[in-house]
């Protein structure tokens, strides 16, 4: 996976960038659906040893444009993970009350505690991501928030939590195709708005916003991956196995029983 993980300071032109790519998979997808599974159920049993250890934070960062798969990609990634220690926090316009505080004020809150994954659907980077591009502040403004998110991760790292940050990467063919399929389909048209369309107008100006995230932070600490997601199935392959190898890196065990257990009988 390492072929998607941003280098720190590298420039990115994200349409060098294959958002079909399938080159870490070469088997059918059925065989897809098999390896997710077992990812699934490694998966598993690596949260509960985080929850179990209490000793790590993992924090997961999903960035996409409108129709990317972030729900798709906690839902099939995390299926059978137990709900007790992961949890999802969504960002969406901030409220009066956050707009009264530093634009990290609502994020900080959110952050995992020991043994948990936490999952920002949508996250901090809106204040560098939507907020340029609608040119909510001046560019000497969000210019400089930059530097402020890498010291903001840079300290939740140096206090034991690891970061995975994944951009979603589809192309405005597929979020055409994937427009439609929600207007053709009456259960699913509850996801569309009109006000997507405005923003799919912007497609150029977000592109050039996600270029200069994934370039000035990705960083050692707090890496970015870009995940080719016009496959939903490759998507939710690649996320698993870099989630997957990183709670193995981390060398996890249980925690010790309480002495004088060989003995106790349930009666």
């Amino acid at each position: 996976m390492e072929r998607y993980r941003v280098k720190p300071g590298s420039p990115i032109d994200l349409s060098q960038w294959d958002p079909s790519d399938k080159s870490a998979f070469g088997g059918s997808k059925r065989e897809a659906r098999e390896a997710l599974l077992a990812l699934n159920k490694r998966l598993e049993a690596l949260q509960e040893l985080l929850y179990a250890e209490h000793k790590h934070k993992v924090l997961v960062v999903l960035q996409a444009m409108d129709t990317g798969g972030k729900d798709g990609t906690i839902r099939h990634v995390f299926e059978g993970v137990n709900p007790q220690g992961v949890k999802v926090a969504g960002f969406k316009v901030p409220t009066p009350e956050e707009l009264d505080h530093d634009y990290l004020w609502r994020v900080h809150k959110q952050v995992p505690g020991r043994g948990e994954i936490v999952i920002f659907n949508r996250s901090h980077y809106e204040d560098v991501l939507v907020v340029r591009v609608h040119s909510l502040v001046p560019p000497e403004v969000w210019g400089q928030r930059y530097a402020h998110i890498n010291d903001f991760e840079r300290t939740l790292a140096d206090e034991g939590t690891t970061i995975l940050k994944f951009y979603l990467h589809i192309d405005l063919e597929e979020q055409k195709q994937r427009f439609q399929a929600r207007l053709d389909e009456p259960h699913k048209r509850w996801k569309f708005s009109l006000g997507d369309l405005k923003e799919r107008r912007l497609w150029p100006e977000y592109m050039q916003a996600y270029e200069d995230v994934l370039s000035k932070t990705s960083t050692e600490w707090a890496p970015w991956y870009i995940v080719p997601a016009n496959r939903k199935w490759y998507r939710n392959l690649v996320v698993a196995t870099v989630l997957v190898e990183t709670l193995e890196g981390l060398h996890m065990s249980h925690p010790q029983p309480e002495e004088g257990l060989d003995d106790v009988l349930i009666e």
